[in-house]
């Protein structure tokens, strides 16, 4: 059962934006921190994005600083990655997850749930 969903990838030639979404409503339990990851075949899931539910913190990784935002609405549950000014280097699939217990946002081995992801591809 897939218990989270991405949506908005795309293919966009650099300089431009997307928006991804991931619906968490699938979620019954309590989430202690959410997080948008990106793979690239041969490579570990890198952190980019990453938000802390009891305060909203939000953590990013450093090569999307400035360009990428992470926003969640708990109303609709769920949690969107903005993202502007794209480059060839941000290409790869991004993956939502989402932890139950505490941890440190930006190790993947904190989440215990994760969507199928959605693939980005940017051209120069």
């Amino acid at each position: 059962q897939v218990r989270l969903q991405e949506t908005g990838g795309g293919s966009v030639e650099a300089g431009g934006s997307l928006r991804l979404s991931c619906d968490t409503s699938r979620i019954t339990t309590p989430i202690n921190h959410l997080g948008w990851f990106r793979q690239v075949p041969g490579n570990d899931r890198e952190p980019v994005a990453t938000f802390y539910t009891s305060n909203s913190n939000k953590q990013y990784g450093t090569s999307v600083k400035g360009r990428f935002s992470i926003s969640r609405d708990s109303a609709k549950s769920t949690l969107d990655l903005q993202m502007n000014n794209l480059k060839p280097e941000d290409t790869g699939k991004y993956l939502c997850a989402t932890a139950r217990w505490a941890g440190n946002p930006l190790n993947r081995r904190s989440y215990d749930t994760w969507g199928q992801g959605t693939q980005v591809t940017v051209s120069s």
